[in-house]
């Protein structure tokens, strides 16, 4: 079951319009056999590193293969403080639109 909390146009739009930061969660190996343009990889189960490298301020939009790691992702960096996560699930609905 795909997870999708932001469609791929509101995901696209944040990124361009809004300075949104696309998160690939999944792990490093999956991300260097490819990812999405511009996006930065912060594996599930590092996720404690978010702080570091991510900014609070703009929105972030996460993807994986089939929105799993995602969901639990969100999870953590809303307990972290991050308050402008977005759930796309699959990197398939950003490639969708």
């Amino acid at each position: 079951m795909f997870s999708q909390n932001i469609s791929c146009e509101d995901a696209q739009r944040m990124i361009k319009d809004e300075d949104g930061q696309l998160v690939d969660v999944r792990s490093p190996m999956e991300y260097a056999q490819g990812c999405l343009p511009d996006a930065v990889n912060v594996p599930l189960q590092s996720i404690q590193v978010a702080e570091e490298m991510l900014d609070k301020e703009r929105p972030i939009v996460l993807y994986c293969v089939t929105g799993a790691r995602t969901r639990m992702a969100k999870t953590y960096l809303e307990s972290m403080g991050f308050d402008n996560v977005h759930d796309l699930g699959s990197f398939r609905n950003y490639m969708s639109c």
